[in-house]
């Protein structure tokens, strides 16, 4: 499996962001699972989903601070690069 993800290192904090599709984030159970289950590829930082809109906007999910600070950062600022799972 693939997904597009972003480990991010901003004032003293690591996390990841992986992208989702919006299902998973309309879902709280859902997106609990999924955040669970990407920690292990991303060292075990914490993570946060994203999912887009039908016009690209994105939507955050995952630890609120985090949430709120990835709300500002435009799109195209964010290391985007695709990981594997096993």
């Amino acid at each position: 499996m693939r997904v597009q993800g972003a480990v991010i290192r901003e004032q003293g904090q690591t996390f990841a962001v992986v992208v989702v599709k919006p299902h998973v984030i309309q879902n709280r159970s859902e997106a609990d699972r999924a955040i669970r289950g990407f920690m292990p590829v991303f060292g075990g930082v914490p993570v946060v989903l994203m999912a887009q809109d039908g016009r690209g906007r994105p939507t955050y999910f995952g630890r609120p601070d985090i949430s709120r600070f990835m709300a500002s950062v435009p799109l195209r600022a964010i290391p985007w690069r695709e990981y594997t799972i096993n």
